[in-house]
């Protein structure tokens, strides 16, 4: 299998970083309510594998590494495992499985359903990630994984709603998802592989 190792590191950075919250809420280093901060985590580090599997492309284009593109689906996939311990979180130790409370959460806090909606998008587009899905849908495939441009909007607005007063970070995270994006319109993204092709060119001859 081709770039083995680099496969197992992302595996393993993805693996161990929940892994290690786990660690600091078992011996009390998260505070006096570790539960919402394992839950506030998960949902960042969230966003933050949506913005990297979305960099995967660009970084492609830009240095011609195919080793971006091999590890872009299992960032994707991490990114669900990552959104799902979230919501199993919320549900744990928010809620503490009480669904009863769940429509009063959804009037004070409808921030809730639109984390929902992004977690069903990328549950659709985990589903869809194998072989036999691209097979399948054909076209279609692409079309429907362009839903993760509407989903990155669905978790940035989930952080704004909750962040409100301190906006420095959310900041930070929303310049680089309108970074990655504006990478992927077709004119800029076409720019950037003929100045690419050039500069091959260029060292090819020297």
């Amino acid at each position: 299998m081709r770039f083995i190792y680099w496969r197992l590191s992302v595996f393993a950075a993805a693996a161990l970083v929940p892994m290690y919250w786990l660690y600091q809420a078992w011996i009390f280093a998260l505070g006096p309510d570790p539960g919402k901060v394992l839950v506030d985590r998960l949902g960042l580090g969230t966003l933050t594998l949506l913005l990297i599997t979305l960099a995967m492309t660009p970084l492609q284009r830009t240095t011609r590494w195919p080793g971006w593109i091999a590890v872009r689906r299992q960032l994707g996939l991490w990114c669900f495992t990552y959104v799902s311990l979230h919501m199993l979180g919320y549900g744990f130790f928010i809620l503490g499985f009480d669904w009863a409370q769940l429509g009063e959460e959804l009037v004070k806090r409808p921030y809730i359903i639109v984390g929902a909606l992004g977690f069903l998008g990328l549950m659709a587009l985990a589903v869809t990630s194998n072989r036999y899905s691209q097979r399948r849908l054909g076209r279609r495939w692409k079309k429907l994984h362009r839903l993760s441009y509407l989903i990155l909007g669905l978790g940035l607005l989930h952080m704004l709603w909750i962040v409100r007063a301190d906006l420095k970070e959310w900041a930070i995270y929303a310049a680089i998802g309108v970074l990655l994006l504006t990478l992927r319109i077709p004119a800029i993204a076409r720019r950037i592989q003929r100045g690419q092709t050039g500069r091959s060119t260029i060292v090819t001859k020297v």
